[in-house]
């Protein structure tokens, strides 16, 4: 029997049994019942400067390869967001020049890609409003002239200035008139950007979603969807019955998108009990703008656009392949284990994710070295990292077992821990 070591928060060492991957076999058609996007990562180089505060010194072949990946399963890749690590260390010039060479690589390998636009090009930290807008369009301008999808992020500048809900309202009307093709909304909750605090007019989730609710009432035909990243299903759902014809619920939410995701035909939320709901009305015929009309719809689910699904592509992808069979207990043995791994990934502080995807990206071979841009790959501990380990192996998320383990035991020796 193969084993691999764990290292607990005291210092203790054990064994596990280590697991076959999942052998999973990529899909030879597209998806059908669901939409889903990996919010992808960028991969350093490994001898750049990744250190706290300079700029991104980006490893274009393995990053990019890595989206090459995720459309080999049929997923979509969302990237220039905050898994890329937006804000946390990928600068504006890294960031528009990602913009552009992955909306290359999806034109080239017939994939779907959206990108995130924001107003974080602008130095200063407290701007007027026109500004907000300008800003805004600048970034929408360029990603629609790649070709890419836009992501209309939750903007600190916003969030600074406003004073009220009819902000909200004026800024994201003023910006979706000047959009070409239907956007999605990203609704980003503290847990990933406390400066975020009270964004679309409030605090409480029930009134901010009315802004939400309002800005897409009030510019038809220019909302494809809401990416909710609340981390709370019953404000996902809520929100999700509520949406007009034509436009899509994202989930964002890496804690329980399981139930989320599979929605009406797989049963209810199992977690915390926030959500047991069967009234989620039907759409059937619902129209979506082409970019986003890969899958059939309905309802009483929520497509996908997560961080978590960088991580877990390939199980993320047969589990939807089991949706598209009419099998939702396949569904859930599949992707069910994932979730808590999900967690741990996602523990707080939440907004240090992004290191928890790129180490199961570099243990799954898609990147030389566990390194990330602005360091971050010193913000979680080895014990929790170990755990990463023990939830990828028992949810067979680690596509090449005896690789993983070579290069975590090499991480364990490194740190001084006998493997």
């Amino acid at each position: 029997m193969t084993t691999i070591r764990l290292l607990s928060a005291d210092g203790a060492t054990s064994e596990d049994e280590l697991n076959d991957s999942g052998a999973y076999a990529r899909p030879t058609a597209p998806l059908r019942s669901r939409v889903a996007y990996a919010a992808a990562h960028v991969v350093p180089k490994t001898h750049a400067d990744n250190t706290p505060g300079q700029p991104a010194d980006i490893d274009w072949d393995a990053t990019l390869a890595f989206r090459r990946n995720v459309y080999s399963w049929r997923l979509g890749v969302a990237d220039a967001m905050d898994t890329a690590q937006r804000n946390m260390g990928l600068d504006a010039a890294a960031t528009r020049e990602l913009i552009a060479r992955s909306a290359q690589v999806a034109r080239e390998e017939g994939g779907s890609v959206v990108v995130g636009v924001n107003t974080d090009h602008v130095d200063e930290e407290r701007i007027p409003l026109p500004q907000v807008i300008d800003a805004y369009v600048e970034q929408l301008h360029f990603t629609e002239e790649q070709g890419a999808g836009p992501v209309l992020m939750a903007s600190r500048h916003l969030a600074r200035v406003a004073e009220s809900r009819t902000d909200y309202l004026r800024v994201y009307a003023a910006v979706l008139q000047r959009a070409t093709t239907p956007v999605v909304l990203h609704w980003l909750g503290t847990a990933f950007d406390p400066q975020l605090e009270g964004y679309f007019g409030s605090p409480d989730w029930r009134e901010a979603s009315e802004t939400l609710l309002r800005i897409i009432a009030e510019n038809p035909g220019k909302v494809a969807g809401v990416k909710m990243s609340l981390l709370n299903a019953e404000s996902e759902i809520a929100v999700r019955e509520r949406l007009p014809e034509g436009v899509r619920m994202f989930t964002g939410d890496d804690f329980n998108y399981v139930g989320l995701i599979g929605g009406d035909t797989t049963g209810s939320l199992s977690e915390d009990g926030e959500a047991d709901r069967d009234e989620t009305r039907s759409a059937e015929g619902r129209r979506v703008s082409s970019r986003f009309a890969r899958s059939t719809t309905g309802g009483g689910h929520s497509d996908a656009l997560l961080g978590a699904f960088a991580a877990i592509t390939p199980v993320a992808s047969a589990a939807i392949q089991a949706l598209d069979a009419g099998d939702p207990s396949r569904y859930r043995e599949i992707l069910g284990p994932t979730e808590e791994l999900s967690r741990q990934v996602f523990a707080a502080p939440t907004f240090y994710y992004k290191t928890g995807v790129a180490f199961l990206a570099w243990l799954n071979g898609h990147q030389p070295a566990f390194q990330m841009v602005g360091g971050l790959h010193s913000a979680r501990s080895l014990p929790h990292l170990s755990r990463i380990v023990e939830l990828a192996n028992a949810s067979l998320a680690l596509e090449d077992p005896e690789l993983a383990r070579e290069r975590w035991h090499g991480m364990l020796a490194l740190n001084g821990v006998d493997a």
